[in-house]
């Protein structure tokens, strides 16, 4: 199972925001800097995390973004699932474009959906909080100034 860049910068800016703390404002721009990654692709995931109640933008001059839950509150089962095109591990998952001659047949779909829904499971039990536990290191690793 392989994330999308989407997914991954979601995870990521989710991380950067748990990281700095619900109360100081973050910019796209610093975190785009900090990951060296494009600001563009960030600003399309700021939007979203934002339309899924994750994050609180602030418009206008001082403004920025920040966690709008607590880490405590955001699951990363669902965060995944929130930003995930589609989870069509193989061709017969989409039933609209499946054109596998073997998928009335196939068992191995069923052995995969089963893998998927597991994958899903193991992020369920985790929420934001477990991985900022050594905010110490990531503050450094992330180039963050410490108050």
């Amino acid at each position: 199972m392989r994330l999308t860049l989407y997914t991954d910068y979601s995870l990521r800016v989710l991380l950067y925001l748990g990281v700095k703390g619900n109360d100081r404002l973050s910019t796209i721009q610093e975190i785009a800097d900090s990951y060296h990654i494009s600001k563009n692709h960030l600003m399309k995931v700021t939007y979203d995390l934002g339309q899924l109640g994750l994050i609180e933008t602030i418009r206008g001059r001082g403004g920025g973004i920040r966690l709008n839950l607590q880490p405590e509150e955001i699951n990363i089962g669902q965060v995944v699932r929130h930003t995930e095109e589609d989870f069509h591990l193989v061709e017969c998952f989409d039933e609209e474009n499946n054109l596998c001659k073997l998928s009335p047949a196939c068992k191995l779909k069923f052995a995969l959906n089963e893998a998927l829904n597991a994958y899903l499971q193991v992020l369920d039990q985790y929420s934001l909080a477990d991985f900022l536990m050594s905010k110490d290191e990531m503050f450094r690793l992330l180039g963050i100034e410490q108050y």
